[in-house]
């Protein structure tokens, strides 16, 4: 069914207040707080690259304060188990059987700070549950539920004691941005307010679990056009051919463009997709999908490069409103 014009209002004013709600705690940061909302919004997950002390932390617990969910936050380490993640099964002499008991992953937003310090079998046991949102234990699986969102944390700088990301794991993040330090004018703010630790905690929730799901919903019946799909895929085609690219954007990629641009759409109060959605979002949503071939990394080319070339090569379809 076809979203109308007032169901866009409504998701344009709802999504303006979880952004406006979320910039009390981490000022001046509009724009990423927006990727992280489309994301959660479009059944994604984010992945949040910065260097340390810039508000990674806190504008994970922010976006969990907001939504009267449940939400945990996971420590990743070294010493770091699967089961630590996932739950495990314990036999309970009580009753003669064996039960399953929960891990922290079981709530609607997991912040997974430092992700790469945990070992890469520690990584893998969130593979399934990012994908599918079910964790098997012992052949038994169990679903996590809706809404439900992983932001994963990692410093860029400090790689000793860390373990890369695999490339799978990669792309099941739909979006990875960064925060980047503030501006003078919130520099001064937040150094102003500098006794407040706990800038975070203080956000209290404003929308229901039960609505973030249903804003989901409405934003995946978003209008788009086949010559945006055309758009996209062709995009996605022109990482794998590039001479830089040891491996470009998988279809998954491209699926999780194709959502996302949708929620972009409708939170700006439209009913319908333009090729300025997709341009906005490509970066964010395919660079880290990217492998960059060995001397072309070592020549300073990355990711982005290849998604802004393909942007600048390829002209977006003519399109007008449906």
């Amino acid at each position: 069914m076809p979203v109308t014009q007032e169901q866009a209002d409504w998701f344009a004013n709802a999504f303006s207040q979880l952004v406006g709600n979320i910039d009390k705690a981490i000022l001046g940061k509009e724009q990423s707080i927006r990727l992280v909302l489309t994301a959660m919004l479009s059944d994604g997950h984010v992945l949040l690259e910065d260097v340390p002390g810039t508000g990674k932390t806190v504008l994970a617990k922010a976006l969990a304060n907001t939504v009267d969910g449940t939400n945990s936050r996971i420590q990743f380490t070294p010493d770091l188990l699967p089961s630590d993640v996932t739950g495990v099964t314990i036999y309970d002499q009580s009753n003669g059987r064996f039960e399953f008991h929960p891990g922290p992953i079981f709530a609607s937003v997991v912040l997974a700070d430092e992700i790469n310090r945990a070992s890469p079998k520690t990584q893998s046991a969130l593979l399934e549950v990012m994908e599918e949102g079910v964790v098997t234990v012992d052949g038994v699986g169990h679903p996590v539920g809706a809404p439900f969102v992983v932001i994963a944390t990692q410093n860029p700088v400090e790689q000793a004691g860390t373990y890369s990301l695999p490339e799978a794991q990669l792309d099941r993040f739909l979006i990875k941005t960064s925060l980047g330090y503030p501006d003078h004018d919130t520099t001064v703010s937040l150094l102003m307010d500098s006794s407040n630790r706990a800038r975070a905690s203080s956000i209290q929730p404003i929308i229901a679990s039960e609505s973030i799901v249903a804003m989901a919903k409405l934003a995946s019946e978003v209008h788009v056009d086949a010559s945006i799909m055309g758009y996209v895929s062709t995009l996605i085609s022109a990482t794998r051919s590039d001479k830089d690219a040891a491996l470009g954007v998988s279809i998954r990629g491209g699926l999780a463009l194709a959502r996302a641009v949708k929620t972009w759409a409708i939170s700006a109060g439209r009913t319908y997709v333009t090729p300025d959605d997709v341009r906005e979002l490509a970066v964010p949503v395919l660079a880290h999908r990217i492998i960059v071939d060995p001397e072309s990394d070592f020549a300073g080319v990355s990711g982005i490069d290849i998604v802004n070339k393909a942007l600048v090569d390829i002209e977006p379809p003519a399109y007008r409103a449906a």
